[in-house]
């Protein structure tokens, strides 16, 4: 084949390549991907990806030379701009190859990547000092405040105290409580849109001094004439902290009244005489009623009257946050009772109070008196509200809590952790332990498919099969968090035994105490036991006691009695009877016509004549005779003389005789039924027998005894340790050491409503240095070291049992550290090699250790327990994916632990997946197949529990520990790997992102877009400019001082990267930074990168730079490009609007109140074309020049006037 025409002065040194058009064979230098040829005046672009198959189709000769390596993409330098390429010309036949791939800037990736994640390096939390107040004393305490909350300014204080003069003279109230006091009166002076006085907000965190404030608040209004005052709580001990506050401000005059101690009548009656004061409610006495129907709810508004404009305090309102529950679920009782209440009394001074009631969007549902949505607001409805904050994510929030403070009804501080310690101890379950724990749940496994025959052989009624598992899984995870709290028991007595020798005090928290097991055992086996009650096993007795599938049980108490009048029929008058017997009968019939019956009691038989009796026919003879002459079969009542039977009847004539016929039928057929009632009889026997086995293996299996019992007799008893709990009783070892009692906690001195007040006083008087607490009996309680009580020791906090959910363990730890201590507290956290609870307990002390509660402004206040949320979007995704890899649906996308590349490996850890997942009901259907596929196992798994988390993590709790561990690692990782892509495509709720740069400034004075009719509060537009670069001779003196203080490492210093990106490298400055293995680094264009970067990939990205001049020429050169570059180089397809690795940018933030102006916001921000400038993104910055801290929503510059539209005027803001 003849080739085409060769271009003049071939190079061999460049290679050879045709061209599209003409065929000319072309010299294209190495790193030239686009040109024109010289012969046809076309432009051509190489395609790189073709260029293999043209080289290997080539047919090499005998001297053939191999060609050099195909020319990379075009590397744009400085001093060489990319070849303009021109349009083809309309003559040209054929279609050019396609452009080549687009380089990649791997490093533009991190970056992109760093800015995404935001900055969440730095004090997150302010110290905190009324802003417009300088009334009462300081705190006792160091307070503190997000750093979001402190950008925000509350309104002007414009509320005198009437009792501010006292309070001068006592000093009873802090800065802080005297704050709170103002703003919520000022608040209660307004009304709403819709004519309800508008409410207030205390979300202080727990132990700053809620209690004190409200009553604070209550004398106040009683020194304004608002005598009357609903205080409604969680439990009733806290009416003594009541009446204790009250005392403290002053207010001793002031009666304090328990309703549950209060009949259901009208409480200003003369038998009941309460005029005035307060009413202490709980929240479990809002909704009772009594037996006529009269409910407490309406007793207390026809105590406070119609026109009542006196106080309502929902005091830890969180007990009332499932008004809006999540879909599927129903309002609770207490929800709606506390919307009923403030719906009742409009005009009531409503004050909503709790550390943890805004920890979700939800939960806001019952705070109808913020006025955050209704008539007058953005939002027309609860429900448009929620889902404005849903779509807006983590930071929605944030933003909530500060348009309620810069309205003046939010306040939200909670106590510095500064001193507090933190340890998170690991409780690996022992030998024994783990022992106990494989054979629990093999025990379980074989429980189930044991309960899945049964249902199937035994039960007849199938309806009642739902409920049966319904209580099975019930009980299943009850046994598993009951093992794992066992299996820390060790541990804590070992920590509490130090504690006590280092003259500490300690105080366990557990969530349950294992009351109810503990009350049905004693039922069953009496108050005197040979040890403690197993928890576990007690559980299981019950389970399996009521819940057993057994078939019906026959019943054969009269089958020898009456066998024939089982079947006999009642005696008839058939065709037996002869014609002048029926019309006898029918004669006797018609003569009772006057009321007397025809058989009437004062005749007898014996009277009658013979012409009155009846002639009957005999079946056999076919002849008449009288009726007491014949045989009468009482079955098919034929009547026989007694000799025509063969054989005939010699003997006596009785009423039961049967003829010869049914005589052999009846006999038959009992014969038959024994048989079938033996077999009924043997069936239910094998069942019990079945039932009562599988009850020797329960109480045979080794299970743990109540951990509650059991640590408080290690600690040597009731002595030594104060109970706060909600139990009745107790099991306490016999003063003979022999065998266990039970009692009741109770005394005849102490009542039992008095008992958890009886014992924590105990504690804080230190004569008991052990307190172990439960949820139930522990809340509002204060176990501080307060500096008013006798007992000064340190609090050591021990959690036996940590709650899953974040609002419960914030209460839990506010319980020992309050206001007014002595010493803060030491916290160890416990945790079990088990499933994700070593992770999660590693969440909550990050957690505490940087912040306080968990629900202020900022959710992203240090670690947030939002990290170990699994139940979202993303956890569901993942969890997803890794059901659809074990069923071999999908590939896993991450390997697996324990599994290597190769497939043997991966297949044997999905084959035990399986086993598991059907082990604990995931799984259903499971069939073992035969054939082609022979033993593989498969089955299905239903399309609510594929995206079922909650279900998940319950479930495993179930499996022998090593496949427990394997698939809730897999499950992680892939949640990783899902949050990752999500973060990567932009689509990650990252909260609030701080904005840290070398300079922010304004570009020009703020504009006012909003001002709040109510409050006079505003909303701002700020328009800045920020430069994030450093430069040549700031990043040297930065390696310089680490040097010169002796903090470097081998690793310090500057790095370049491996790859070359349009013909330059990037540099960079890293350092070790907190972690061992984690640098710190620093960037020409973007300053010091927001995360550390592990030395793995530091050396596998970048190497030591070689030379220092060129690297100052690297970095310098780096530093004046991205003032108007991205990172992606001038051909970024974003262009202008791209800003990844720019050093100068301008932003514009929407400041101070937002959620009045949200639908204008969302409005403008869908009308946006990139992805990234459609979601809401709430950042964080401060001015260099003037220190001015701004918090607010990202407006991109190509909505800014879509959004001024929206809001229709815009003001500059007065100098």
């Amino acid at each position: 084949r003849r080739s085409g025409p060769r271009a003049q002065g071939v190079d061999p040194t460049k290679i050879q390549l045709p061209c599209a058009r003409c065929k000319a064979i072309l010299n294209v230098p190495h790193g030239l991907a686009r040109f024109r040829c010289p012969q046809c005046d076309v432009d051509l672009a190489v395609d790189i990806s073709k260029l293999q198959h043209f080289l290997a189709a080539a047919a090499p000769g005998p001297g053939f030379v191999p060609p050099p390596p195909p020319p990379a993409p075009p590397v744009p330098m400085p001093h060489m701009p990319f070849l303009p390429m021109m349009p083809p010309p309309p003559r040209m036949p054929m279609a050019l190859p396609p452009e080549p791939p687009e380089e990649i800037n791997e490093v533009a990736f991190d970056v992109e990547r760093e800015e995404e994640e935001g900055d969440t390096v730095g004090e997150t939390f302010m110290d905190y000092k009324p802003p417009k107040l300088s009334l009462g004393l300081p705190h006792p305490d160091p307070v503190v405040e997000t750093s979001s909350l402190s950008a925000v300014q509350p309104p002007e204080p414009t509320y005198n105290l009437a009792i501010m003069d006292e309070l001068d003279e006592t000093r009873a109230l802090s800065c802080l409580q005297i704050e709170t006091i103002v703003y919520a009166c000022q608040r209660h002076l307004h009304h709403l849109p819709t004519g309800a006085r508008a409410g207030f907000f205390i979300g202080d965190g727990a132990g700053v001094g809620k209690g004190r404030t409200i009553a604070g608040l209550i004398w106040e209004n009683w020194q304004q004439g608002r005598h009357k005052a609903l205080w409604i709580s969680i439990g009733s001990d806290l009416k003594y902290d009541a009446r204790r506050d009250l005392d403290d401000v002053g207010a001793k005059c002031v009666q304090v009244h328990a309703l549950n101690k209060l009949p259901y009548s009208k409480l200003d009656s003369k038998a009941t005489g309460i005029a005035d004061g307060v009413v202490f409610v709980t929240y479990s006495s809002l909704i009772a009623s009594s037996e006529k129907g009269y409910s407490r709810l309406r007793q207390l508004v026809e105590w406070c009257g119609s026109e009542y404009d006196g106080l309502v305090v929902f005091d830890e309102c969180h007990k009332a946050k499932n008004l809006i529950p999540e879909a599927g679920g129903q309002p609770t009782r207490t929800g709606k009772s506390v919307l009923e209440i403030q719906e009742m009394l409009p005009e009531a001074r409503v004050v909503y109070c709790s550390a943890t009631g805004a920890s979700e969007p939800r939960n806001l549902g019952y705070m109808v008196r913020l006025g955050l949505w209704g008539d007058g607001t953005s939002f027309q409805s609860f429900h448009q509200f929620l889902g404005a904050l849903e779509k807006g994510g983590v930071g929605a929030l944030e933003l909530v809590a500060m348009d309620m403070k810069a309205r003046g009804m939010y306040v939200c501080r909670t106590l510095s952790y500064k001193g507090v310690d933190f340890d998170v101890v690991e409780a690996p379950l022992e030998d024994r332990m783990m022992n106990m724990y494989r054979k629990a749940a093999e025990f379980w496994a074989e429980l189930r498919v044991e309960l899945l025959s049964a249902s199937e052989y035994y039960a007849e009624d199938k309806s009642n099969s739902a409920q049966i598992w319904r209580l099975y899984w019930a009980s299943h995870q009850r046994f598993f968090r009951h093992m794992c709290m066992s299996a820390k028991v060790p541990a804590v007595v070992r920590l509490v035994k130090e504690a006590l020798a280092e003259e500490r005090c300690v105080v366990v928290g557990l969530q349950s105490t294992g009351e109810a097991r503990t009350e049905e055992a004693i039922t069953k086996y009496g108050v005197e036991m040979e040890d403690f009650i197993s928890g576990p096993r007690e559980l299981l007795l019950k389970l399996v006691e009521d819940n057993y599938p057994l078939p019906p049980k026959p019943d054969c108490s009269q089958q020898g009695e009456e066998k024939v009048t089982e079947v006999q029929r009642k005696r008839h008058y058939g065709p037996d009877v002869s014609l002048k017997g029926r019309v006898r009968k029918l004669a006797k019939m018609e003569d009772s016509d006057d009321g007397m019956d025809a058989h009437s009691p004062l005749e007898s038989d014996h009277e009658l004549t013979d012409s009155e009796e009846e002639l009957h026919m005999c079946q056999i003879c076919n002849t008449e005779e009288e009726k007491s002459l014949l045989l009468h079969c009482s079955n098919c009542a034929t009547s026989v003389h007694p000799g025509c039977p063969i054989p005939p009847w010699t003997g006596t004539l009785t009423d039961d005789w049967l003829c010869y016929a049914c005589k052999e039928i009846i006999e038959g057929y009992f014969k038959e039924r024994d048989a079938y009632m033996a077999e009924l009889s043997k069936r239910y026997d094998s069942a019990v027998d079945r039932k009562l086995k599988i009850l020797e293996i329960i109480r045979a299996l080794d299970l743990p005894n109540n951990p509650l019992d059991d640590i408080i007799d290690q600690l040597g008893g009731p002595e030594n340790v104060a109970e706060i709990t909600g139990r009745r009783g107790m099991l306490i070892r016999a003063s003979d050491g022999k065998g266990v009692v039970y009692q009741a906690r109770n005394t005849k001195e102490i009542a039992l409503d008095m008992i958890n007040m009886h014992e924590k006083q105990l504690f804080m008087d230190g004569e008991k240095f052990i307190a172990i607490i439960s949820e139930a009996g522990s809340a509002g309680v204060s176990l501080h070291a307060d500096r008013r009580v006798k007992n000064q020791r340190r609090r050591v906090h021990i959690t036996l049992e940590l709650p899953w959910s974040a609002d419960r363990a914030t209460q839990q730890f506010g319980r020992t550290h309050r206001s007014n201590q002595t010493s803060a507290p030491v916290y160890r956290i416990l945790f079990t090699n088990l499933g994700g609870e070593k992770r999660f307990a590693s969440i909550v002390a990050k957690r505490l250790e940087s912040l306080g509660a968990l629900t202020q402004g900022d959710r992203r206040a240090g670690p947030s327990l939002s990290a170990f949320n699994y139940d979202s979007s993303y956890g569901k995704k993942a969890l997803t994916m890794m059901y659809r890899g074990i069923m071999e649906q999908d590939a896993f996308p991450v390997v697996p632990l324990g599994c290597s590349e190769n497939q043997s490996s991966l297949q044997e850890f999905i084959t035990r997946s399986k086993a598991a997942l059907v082990a604990v009901g995931i799984i259903r259907d499971a069939v073992i197949c035969i054939g082609k596929h022979g033993g593989k196992l498969t089955g299905r798994i239903v399309d609510s529990d594929m995206h079922d988390v909650a279900r998940f993590l319950n479930r495993i709790l179930g499996l022998a520990p090593n496949i427990q561990n394997r698939l809730f690692d897999l499950f992680t990782s892939i949640l990783d790997v899902v949050i990752q892509n999500a973060r990567s495509e932009g689509r990650l709720d990252s909260g609030i992102v701080d904005i840290k740069a070398k300079r922010v400034e304004m570009k020009e004075p703020p504009k006012t877009v909003h001002v709040d009719s109510l409050s006079g509060a505003s909303t701002v537009l700020f328009t800045l400019t920020i430069d994030r670069g450093v430069t040549w001779e700031s990043a040297k003196a930065i390696l310089e001082e680490r040097q010169k203080d002796g903090a470097c490492s081998s690793n310090d210093g500057f790095y370049e990267s491996r790859r070359e990106w349009m013909g330059r490298r990037h540099f960079m400055l890293a350092f070790e930074g907190s972690t061992e293995g984690m640098y710190r680094v620093t960037r020409p264009a973007v300053g010091e990168a927001s995360k550390e970067m592990p030395l793995a990939e530091l050396e596998g990205k970048y190497k030591k730079a070689s030379s220092a001049d060129k690297t100052g020429e690297g970095w310098q050169e780096e530093y004046d490009v991205s003032s108007k570059q991205c990172m992606h180089g001038p051909k970024c397809r974003l262009g202008s609007d791209c800003t990844v690795g720019r050093r100068l940018q301008e932003i514009n933030v929407l400041g101070g109140l937002i959620l009045p102006v949200w639908g204008a916001v969302e409005k403008a921000l869908n009308k946006q074309a990139r992805l990234a400038h459609k979601r809401i993104r709430v950042v964080r910055l401060e001015t260099t020049d003037d220190n001015h801290r701004i918090v607010g929503l990202v407006i991109p510059n190509t909505a800014v006037e879509s959004v001024l539209e929206g809001l229709q005027w815009v003001q500059d803001i007065d100098e």
